[in-house]
This record gives structure tokens, C-alpha cells and sequence, in this order.
């Protein structure tokens, strides 16, 4: 995945508590994590933003280790859960987590640990195996710790990464600051699109919301920032227009929808001081980036996902599963690439499988393209919102809420999720509940509570129904 003799010479990582490593120091601690593994495997990676996480990611991607990246911050009964279903063989964690699991520690690196997990019954050959051009699973829920995972090959991820650096022109003198969780495909995506082309991650755990962040960005130059409409709304709160961030020349935003006005006053900010504000829309399926707005385009097109990127292909078609050729026209947006992942896993057998989607797409989304070629969506097919630019499953909620009452359901848009129950007085609970399983605000949640779930002849709940009484 990473050519990193390519590079050598170039400082790779720089984070936030003034650690460095050069793409040379790279390669030597990629072959040591390599070393250490002592037979083929799963890895699990709990990922922090630190560089120890990152290490173990890089030596996975650049020695062709399958692994699946998950948040390092989630319950252990979360984690067991998955590990019950996929049974790593090994586990990159931080230090301070060793002692959660059942194994012995082979590796260490910085504050993260190689753990070697033990079960306590053998699982055969056969169950164990695993598709050898598959990469890397990525969560379909990262707030809910769903077993359903996207499986990605290496030409996945290659070509993805390829294609942003072309569109963002992307070389080795960019410093991004890279302060998206490593787990979350759109910061996996950041890393990647810029370690094949020699750039520098700046690499943080902080948010836009802390001092640190702010006289770190601008300590390293950082040349750009991605964030998710969350971020962006927050920077607007903290007068980011007003900030002198000279070497800050791009701004990338995806993650979901961002309301049309404040990407009108980013895109015009950027016009104003030479800066690029980049639009993009994409799935974890996708690995992740299907569109991108280009900056020159932005000030007319603003309310746009933009173009397809570089060898990628979008169409339209309608309910009966023609393509629609009119403009203006809505219908569910079909996307070809060779990004496009091989397909889902729910246990461990599944890796086994091969490529189930041969480069077709289709993302569930509604949307309508314009007489110029340029797409926009108009509203979600699935029960998936995206939280802070985390895609949250609704259904995956409902089962969270279930554990203290029966009687309920979940409707949601980007960034609010309503849950409904029919039982007074445990608005509060269900709050502090869903707030510890999926490590969101509390204001995200709203409870609401109703005399009576709607429900079809058949028992199933009527989510429009719900949603018409918001």
C-alpha cells in the first residue's frame, strides 16, 4: 500500500506532543511490527490518535497484515463482543488496555502493546482462513460496535487515495493536520492519500474546541484540515474567518451534509484568501470518496456533492431500476470504481469471501443531477444517519434502548437522533445510556414519550408516521 523507501528522506509523522518519524524510521519499525507477528492472522487495532495507533496501522497497510480498525475508546463488553465474533489473533492496543484482554504481549512500540490472544477452544484451519488479497475491515456503525464490517482490498484503498491526491494535488510538501478518528474511513482516507504521495501527518488527538489544537496547527504550518459539518459549525462559533492561519490553504469537508449557507460562507472565505474549501461525498464502501466539488466551481455549485472523482462513474436510476438520463430528475445515486469495497462481513467466515460488488455501488441515496453534470443529494434510502460524521445505525439504537424499555423506536436526520417510548420518566436514563454505548453528546439524543408506537398490520413500526411528528 505505502512505498515508504520512496520517501526516506521525508518526516512522516509529526504529532502534537512533539514526536517525529521519518518515512526511513518507518520502514525499520514496519519490518519489527512484521517480525513480531508469528504466524498469519487478524489484527484488531484500537485505534487512538497517537502514534503508536498509527504505527500499527501504516505496518498492517505496508506489510499486507488483514486487520480491521476500530475506536479504542469503546466499552470492552463492545470489543469482547466482536472479538466472540471474529476472534483476532492478535490485538494493537494502547498499554493502559492490556489487562482487559486474555493474552500474552509479544510486541511493543511507543505506549501500544502487540497482544496475543488466547481462547479457550481452537477454531479449525478452515474457519480461520481468510481471502489473501483481502486488506482491511472498516465498521458500518462505528458508534453501535456492529459485527457487520466493509471488507477492502489494497487495489481499494490504492486507487481511492490515488484519486483524492490527484483531485486535491497533493505532493510531499503538505501537512495536513490529522485530527479525524484513524477509524473513521474519512481519516483512514486522509492518511493514506497523503503517505503515498510523501506528505508530513500532523498528527493530534485534539479538537478545534482546544487552545492545544490552535498552537499546534499553527507551530507545524499545517497546509490543511478535513473536517465533518460538526467541525465546521464549530469553527463559525470560534470566529475562524478572523483566525491568521497563513499557511492553511485547504479545507476538505465530508461526513454528511453540511447546511448549503455555511458552505456558501466557507466557499467564499476561501475565495476571498486564496484558500480552497472542497465539498466531497462518499460511503465506507466506497473506501471512501466517490465526489468532490472542485474549489472553482464552489461558488456557483455550492449546494453540490460535486463530480465523481478521478475513475469514478455516477448514474441514476429509478425505481424500476432504469437509468435516467434527464436532468433534474430524482432517482438513487449508482456509483462504479474500482474503490468500491468487495462487499460486507457479519462473522469470521465472511473474510473468506471475495469481491460480491464488482465495482457497483448503490449508496442509498437519493439524488438529482443538473444540467451541467454536477450531483445533489435530496435525502437517505436506509436507516443510517451520520452523527457528527459518524454513520449511525437507527436500528442498532432501538436495540440499545430495548435494554430498558420494550416499547420504543428511533427516527433520525444528520446530527439528531429522536427516540420514542410510550413509559414517562426515563428520558434521562435512556439519555446517560445511549451517550455511554455510542460516546456521542447528549444533545443528539431527544426523547419522546407517545401514547402508542405506530405499528402496521403486520407489527412493523411506522417510521415515516414517527417522523411526521417531529
Amino acid at each position: 500500500m505505502f512505498d515508504l523507501q520512496k520517501y526516506s528522506s521525508r518526516l512522516a509523522i509529526r504529532s502534537d506532543i512533539g514526536e517525529s518519524i521519518t518515512y526511513a524510521e518507518l520502514t525499520v519499525e514496519t519490518e519489527k511490527f512484521h517480525d513480531a507477528i508469528p504466524y498469519d492472522g487478524l489484527v484488531f487495532i484500537l485505534c487512538e490518535n497517537v502514534m503508536g495507533s498509527l504505527l500499527g496501522y501504516i505496518s498492517c497497510m505496508t506489510k499486507h497484515i488483514p486487520c480491521v480498525l476500530l475506536d479504542g475508546s469503546k466499552d470492552i463488553e463492545l470489543i469482547q463482543h466482536l472479538i466472540a465474533i471474529y476472534h483476532p489473533e492478535f490485538i494493537w492496543l494502547s498499554q493502559k488496555r492490556v489487562g482487559e484482554f486474555v493474552g500474552t504481549v509479544i510486541y511493543k512500540y511507543e505506549n501500544y502493546s502487540m497482544l496475543q490472544m488466547r481462547y479457550d477452544r481452537d477454531f479449525s484451519e478452515k474457519d480461520k482462513a481468510i481471502n489473501p488479497n483481502l486488506l482491511l475491515c472498516l465498521t458500518t456503525s462505528g458508534s453501535t460496535a456492529s459485527p457487520k464490517f466493509v471488507r477492502l482490498s489494497e487495489k481499494n484503498l490504492r486507487s481511492n487515495a490515488e484519486s483524492i491526491a490527484e483531485y486535491l494535488q497533493i505532493d510531499e510538501n503538505e501537512r495536513p493536520v490529522m485530527s479525524l478518528p484513524m477509524y473513521y474511513s474519512f481519516g483512514m482516507s486522509v492518511i493514506n492519500s497523503h503517505l503515498i504521495k510523501g506528505a508530513t501527518i500532523l498528527l493530534t488527538d485534539k479538537t478545534v474546541l482546544q487552545r492545544d489544537f490552535w498552537d499546534f496547527i499553527k507551530e507545524e504550518k499545517a497546509t490543511s484540515i478535513a473536517g465533518v459539518p460538526y467541525t465546521y459549525e464549530m469553527l463559525r462559533r470560534l470566529k475562524f474567518f478572523c483566525m491568521d492561519l497563513p499557511y492553511l490553504k485547504t479545507m476538505t469537508q465530508a461526513g454528511g451534509k453540511m447546511n448549503s449557507a455555511y458552505v456558501k460562507e466557507y466557499v467564499d472565505f476561501a475565495e476571498a484568501n486564496n484558500k480552497r474549501f472542497v465539498v466531497m461525498y462518499g460511503q465506507t464502501e466506497a473506501s471512501p470518496r466517490m465526489s468532490y466539488l472542485p474549489h472553482d466551481k464552489a461558488v456557483d455549485k455550492y449546494a453540490s456533492i460535486g463530480i465523481a472523482i478521478p475513475g469514478g462513474k455516477f448514474s441514476l436510476i429509478d425505481a424500476g431500476g432504469d437509468v435516467i438520463k434527464d436532468a433534474d430528475v430524482e432517482g438513487e445515486l449508482v456509483y462504479e470504481g474500482e474503490n468500491v469495497c468487495w462487499g460486507y462481513s457479519e462473522k469470521r467466515q465472511d473474510l473468506q469471501l471475495g469481491d460480491e460488488n464488482h465495482g457497483i455501488l448503490y449508496t442509498g441515496d437519493i439524488a438529482k443531477r443538473d444540467v451541467d453534470g454536477f450531483f445533489y443529494i435530496e435525502g437517505r434510502m436506509k436507516r443510517f444517519v451520520k452523527v457528527m460524521g459518524n454513520r449511525c445505525n437507527l436500528d442498532a439504537v432501538e436495540q440499545f434502548v430495548k435494554v430498558i424499555t420494550a416499547d420504543c423506536a428511533c427516527v433520525g436526520v444528520d446530527d439528531r437522533i429522536s427516540v420514542f417510548v410510550t413509559q414517562n420518566g426515563l428520558e434521562d436514563d435512556i439519555k446517560h445510556f445511549l451517550v455511554a454505548k455510542t460516546g456521542f453528546n447528549q444533545s443528539v439524543f431527544r426523547v419522546l414519550v407517545i401514547a402508542v408506537i405506530p405499528k402496521s398490520n403486520s407489527g412493523k413500526i411506522q417510521y415515516p408516521e414517527l417522523q411526521r411528528m417531529l
